[in-house]
Formats: structure tokens, sequence, C-alpha cells
């Protein structure tokens, strides 16, 4: 094992460590996006943008809020529309707070346009096909 490995385990099992219960994952439709990006001085740019989506399989609607603030290059985003199937990766809200419900996002991908907000190594996951019962 080399130094470049013991270094990345090292910072994975930290990120276990202290996000671990919170880490979740939701595959659904997207049902609205809505993108703010505001310029201060026309050198610090901030995006934020936020999805509802609704899970499959499942009747109730998820929020997730992607953050993203740089210095004198705009940040970027995927282009996402009503009705794509995405998965959303990222963490829950802490207990007790009033954002508990927000899934705050990670990563994102579109499994319609088959792209992603950061490139995993992962396989791209299959659309669902759900059959109604008789």
């Amino acid at each position: 094992m080399g130094f470049k490995d013991k270094l990345q385990k090292y910072y994975a099992e930290g990120y276990m460590e202290r996000y671990g219960d919170r880490i979740t994952q939701e595959y659904g439709t997207v049902l609205s996006v809505k993108i703010e990006e505001k310029s201060y001085l026309w050198i610090f740019n901030k995006l934020t943008a936020t999805i509802v989506l609704k899970p499959d399989g499942s009747r109730h609607i998820v929020r997730a809020k992607y953050k993203a603030r740089r210095w004198f290059k705009k940040p970027n985003f995927l282009k996402l529309s009503q009705g794509n199937t995405v998965l959303l990766q990222g963490l829950k809200g802490k207990e007790g707070k009033e954002n508990r419900d927000i899934i705050e996002i990670k990563n994102i991908r579109n499994v319609t346009t088959k792209k992603d907000l950061f490139k995993v190594d992962a396989p791209m996951p299959k659309k669902q096909v759900q059959y109604k019962r008789k």
C-alpha cells in the first residue's frame, strides 16, 4: 500500500466517521429545478440549485439543495429538466435542525442523459421499470 492509498483510506475513514449516519441517496423523477446564480463584484460567484424529486415507488417528495461558491469562475451545474430520472447522492440534515428534511447534494447522476455532476467510475444505474398489478 503506497502513500497515496494510505492517505485516501485515512480521508475516507474520517469522512465515514463524521457523516456515516447521514449519507443517503434517492432515485426518482425530477418535479422541479430552480437555479440561482449570484455574482459579487465580478470576483465571487455563488450558485444555488433547489431540486424537488419524487422517488420511484414512493408517495413522498424529497427536496434537495446544491450550493457552490467559486472565485473568478462561474460554478458549473448539470442541465436538468422536469421528468428527468436522477440519482441524488448527499447528506441528510442534522436531527433537531430546521433543515433536517432537505438533502445537501454531493453528487447528481442524470440517468436520462447519462451525465454526472462529478465524474464517478461506478456504472450508471439502469432505469427501473415497474409493472402494475391487476
